[in-house]
């Protein structure tokens, strides 16, 4: 087994653009358009700075020729797969991507299978050069959407319906390849499918049962396997197929070359008939039991058997059959979760399959997918919410933003380790908080939770602030180790004590949310103020330079004079009009001297669910007493969200980003307009609200008349009217 082991080539990386172009009713989602890669043949030069050798990469048939081959346009394919040659990075095509084809066919329909077949052999004449194809992505996983969910078209909701299009699709992909290889002999298939584990309670193990032999339905089809011996056999049969549409598959097999397995955190389920110990939308049955079925991670005590086990069960399935036999890839590897557990997600699978190798299994490849990230996969594509998880790149940038992730497939690329301290910290998958409901024992692998390792902290200062507890609270739920320290632990605008302290601690991070705040105090307490605000924020500058350590540091929308009526970017010139704003701008200009890498985020009037005193939160408590509260109605401002805000600087600083950024909730509002607009969507009294010119509230210190934040750099937040909602949501679950 060794032998076979140090004889595979290196590991490759491969990468992926999600591509889906997916059919609800008779509206199309089409990734690609979202993303914008369909306008931008320069990402091609990005995905090959990541040293990926392969990319899985869409000609897809909706696209290329909606409305049937005679008017079929190739430029666009013309020039991307050009560039791809020309990069030396191998296209490893896929025709369909979840799509039902274009809109005089659909998965249901009888000459789906033919129609693709002639598309794939255009395809090929066109380029015959192209030696790896994925003529349908994950049929399994789109025929229970579409044909036994009835979430996309044609909306079957049968079981007939589920193993017509699967049937379909298998078919199309044995006459798709062979039309292929009567061009290009050689073409490999690399066949993907969404590969997951189902568990259950005694009672329902054998539905448990049926739904891990499904699973492997399209592979069997393809592999020529099912027949009457096959266990699910009898269940085509039941469904109404007739066993000569069987029939090719046992007599023109079509083995996939690579086994493309995708695995998701969702993948693994868990059956349960108690109903009561579940959430509503969970329950659903088989027609003989009602049961809830729920995410195994929330559940299983051991955990997940994750990718090591379940790779291990395609190759024991499919893959032992000599040197001939097919190779595994991993062929999706995303998570649409913080930047830390997209990292540690990506580094679990990377090690999983280095140890596979070690011990014979024939895993070629692992794919980044998601490069670009993907749009509404929360809602399973069904509906335009503009729900968007970033992948390698961060689209909210002007130009695709590389993200901590682009630096590790860098690393893994060259054979290197991609060392971050928040690797030594196990994924939320494996932390005893992913546990929502009753715990239970799923299956006998022994795992349980994965201890914490040893690692330096971020420090965190400002442990009296609402910011600096708000970066404690977000940092535990999120598996970031911290220390959040007051002026007693650490006096910032004492060399000597932080000194101290960094050499105690050893943080990879610091974090700096002390501030002066007291905005008209300020003009009387000038010294103070800036000995706060800007000396202790460039001591700690200097100390982290000292010790090459990461550090981010705030400033405010008060560096502006207000006299522009266009929200300010990070280019924007500072012009203060008090001491408050005065030491933030100073501060700036010393940290960034100082400490290059450092980042230096701007933001404006926060609010958030975890103090007493923000402006959106006062405004609540004097209108649910049926008190008068007064705004100033002349001051525009971007209000911004504390939990959002925290969670986009964690992002940014594991991204390694450094310089001015200015972080807000879009949205111009001033603060009557805040408080009407809160009112409304909390439905209090907005009678109550008295708004008032600036000059009328009796503030000492004067303010811009307009401070909005734009950014140059990238619209990282949404937008204030969601921010407004997931406030007032939280304050709901604080409540009770």
């Amino acid at each position: 087994m060794h032998t076979q082991a140090n004889a595979l080539p290196a590991l490759e990386l491969w990468g992926g653009v999600e591509c889906t172009v997916n059919r609800v009713g008779d509206r199309y989602f089409d990734q690609l358009e979202r993303s914008g890669h369909a306008c931008r043949v320069e990402d091609l030069d990005l995905f090959a700075s990541l040293g990926i050798r392969g990319i899985r990469y869409p000609l897809l048939w909706e696209r290329i020729a909606p409305h049937g081959l005679e008017t079929a346009n190739w430029e666009w394919a013309d020039q991307r797969l050009q560039r791809l040659r020309d990069l030396g990075i191998r296209p490893i095509v896929g025709l369909v991507h979840h799509g039902s084809g274009p809109v005089h066919t659909n998965l249901n329909d009888p000459s789906f299978p033919h129609q693709l077949a002639q598309y794939a052999q255009a395809v090929a004449e066109r380029y015959p050069w192209i030696d790896a194809y994925t003529p349908i992505n994950e049929p399994l996983t789109t025929a229970r959407f579409s044909g036994l969910y009835g979430h996309w078209y044609p909306h079957g909701q049968d079981d007939r319906t589920f193993l017509q299009v699967l049937l379909h699709q298998c078919q199309a992909i044995t006459l798709a390849m062979q039309a292929i290889r009567q061009i290009n002999p050689q073409a490999q298939l690399v066949q993907t499918e969404d590969l997951g584990k189902t568990y259950s309670t005694p009672l329902l193990a054998d539905q448990a049962e049926f739904e891990n032999e499904r699973r492997w339905l399209s592979f069997d089809l393809l592999f020529g396997g099912v027949n009457p011996q096959h266990s699910l056999w009898k269940y085509f049969i039941k469904s109404g197929i007739d066993p000569i549409q069987l029939e090719p598959f046992q007599s023109q097999p079509c083995p996939p070359n690579i086994l493309g397995i995708n695995h998701y955190l969702t993948s693994e389920r868990w059956l349960d008939e108690h109903l009561d110990h579940y959430p509503e939308h969970f329950h659903g049955g088989n027609g003989q039991h009602t049961y809830a079925d729920v995410e195994a991670v929330r559940v299983c005590a051991e955990g997940l058997a994750g990718h090591g086990q379940l790779l291990r069960e395609v190759w024991e399935r499919y893959g032992q059959s000599g040197e001939n036999g097919p190779a595994i890839a991993v062929t999706e590897v995303h998570l649409g979760c913080t930047r830390e557990e997209q990292l540690r997600w990506l580094d679990q699978v990377w090690q999983s399959a280095q140890d596979l190798r070690s011990q014979g299994v024939k895993l070629v490849a692992i794919t980044a997918w998601s490069l670009l990230g993907a749009y509404d996969w929360n809602s399973l594509v069904t509906r335009d919410a503009g729900f968007y998880e970033p992948g390698v790149f961060d689209l909210r940038s002007p130009t695709p933003r590389a993200t901590a992730l682009a630096w590790m497939l860098r690393y893994l690329s060259e054979g290197r380790r991609y060392d971050h301290p928040l690797l030594l910290v196990p994924g939320w998958w494996q932390r005893p908080e992913r546990l929502h409901y009753r715990t239970v024992n799923c299956f006998q692998t022994p795992g349980g939770q994965q201890a914490i390792v040893p690692t330096p902290p971020v420090l965190i200062t400002g442990a009296t602030g609402t910011l600096g507890r708000a970066f404690a609270r977000i940092c535990q739920l999120r598996g970031i180790p911290y220390r959040l320290l007051g002026r007693r632990e650490m006096d910032i605008t004492n060399p000597v004590s932080v000194h101290q302290v960094l050499e105690e601690l050893q943080p990879w991070a610091v974090i700096n949310t002390a501030g002066y705040v007291r905005v008209d105090d300020a003009e009387r307490e000038a010294h103070l103020c800036r000995q706060i605000n800007t000396d202790g924020a460039a001591i700690l500058a200097q100390a982290c330079v000292d010790r090459n350590t990461a550090y981010v540091t705030f400033s405010s929308d008060l560096v502006f004079d207000g006299q522009q009526a266009d929200p300010y970017v990070e280019s924007c010139a500072v012009a203060p009009l008090n001491v408050y704003g005065n030491s933030k701008a100073i501060a700036e200009q010393w940290v960034l001297q100082t400490h290059p890498c450092a980042l230096v985020i701007r933001t404006s009037a926060f609010f958030g669910p975890w103090d007493e005193y923000n402006f959106v939160t006062l405004l609540r408590r004097h209108l649910a007493a049926g008190q008068p509260f007064r705004a100033a109605d002349d001051a525009i401002v971007s209000p911004t969200y504390v939990p959002d805000l925290v969670h986009i600087a964690l992002d940014l600083l594991i991204d390694g980003e450094a310089g001015l950024w200015h972080l807000a909730n879009p949205g111009a509002v001033s603060w009557a307009e805040l408080a009407l607009r809160v009112a409304e969507q909390a439905r209090l009294d907005a009678t109550l609200i008295q708004p008032l010119p600036t000059r009328a509230l009796g503030l000492l210190a004067q303010r811009p008349a307009y401070s909005v934040l734009g950014s140059e750099r990238g619209n990282l937040l949404p937008c204030l009217h969601q921010g407004i909602d997931r406030y007032l949501t939280e304050c709901e679950i604080i409540c009770h």
